[in-house]
């Protein structure tokens, strides 16, 4: 057949290119590996391990240890506070409590005092004369609180034997503050007038008193009420007991009549002045 007689089909058949056979998607997929399929746990621990801190992330992690270090400190020392008083006897939980009662009854004798007195001022004819009179008496208790006056009246001795030299200034200060606690109105310890600015430091084996060096036995003159004073100082876990673990010997002595006769000079003032001047 000439070129004339090819008809125009089949002319364009012959200009198509041949045809390429296709590849079956199937066969194409089953020739890549097929990958495993990962559970949620998988999934989590791939994204968690390994760790990636940023440094702002590692400070948050060491201030929030620190945190948690200082609150198990704490609440260690105060679960040790109550293992002391559930370990303590039947006798020293009765006392402890009759202390506690004889510090609220003070203070409420106190407040009973100053409604007395402005009562008295309230009902007085010569208010001027009942003030002045109230003023003597406030003038001395100041004096006594400050140490410029000497006291005397019931009270306590208590002397600590240091023999070994194992007892510091914080002891002393601890047994100085006790006593304040339990209504003390006034101290003497080796011939040193103890006042509300007092402060005790080590001084080599001995303990110095507002500057004043002082040696064992230290000798506490305590001016107060003896039934509170001596229960105080001998409550579980209290002075008695922590001096005692130091190996230091404790003897407390109440009496009838206690002198404190140390003084303290006088200080004026350097910028404060009465507000009536």
């Amino acid at each position: 057949m000439s070129n004339q007689d090819e008809t125009p089909e089949y002319r364009l058949r012959k200009e198509l290119p041949d045809e390429v056979p296709v590849t079956s998607s199937v066969d194409g997929a089953a020739e890549k590996p097929a990958e495993p399929v990962l559970t949620g746990r998988q999934r989590l621990v791939q994204g968690i391990w390994p760790p990636r801190v940023s440094r702002a992330q590692l400070i948050v992690a060491l201030l929030l240890f620190g945190l948690g270090f200082g609150l198990a400190v704490q609440v260690a020392s105060n679960s040790d506070s109550g293992n002391a008083l559930r370990g303590a006897r039947q006798e020293d939980l009765v006392r402890i409590l009759d202390e506690l009662d004889d510090r609220s009854q003070r203070l409420e004798d106190e407040k009973q005092g100053l409604e007395k007195q402005q009562q008295e001022l309230e009902n007085s004819s010569d208010q001027a004369e009942e003030a002045r009179k109230q003023t003597v008496e406030k003038e001395k208790q100041l004096g006594i609180l400050a140490g410029t006056v000497a006291a005397q009246g019931p009270g306590i001795t208590m002397t600590i034997e240091d023999t070994k030299g194992t007892v510091e200034a914080d002891m002393l200060l601890d047994a100085i503050q006790e006593l304040r606690a339990a209504g003390a109105e006034a101290i003497q310890v080796n011939g040193v007038r103890v006042v509300a600015g007092t402060f005790l430091t080590d001084s080599g084996k001995s303990v110095s008193v507002d500057g004043n060096k002082i040696n064992t036995p230290f000798r506490f003159k305590v001016i107060g009420n003896p039934q509170d004073l001596e229960p105080a100082l001998n409550i579980p876990g209290g002075v008695v007991q922590t001096l005692e673990k130091e190996q230091a010997t404790v003897t407390v002595e109440r009496s009838n009549k206690i002198v404190v006769d140390a003084l303290r000079a006088a200080k004026q003032p350097d910028y404060a002045r009465s507000s009536g001047q």
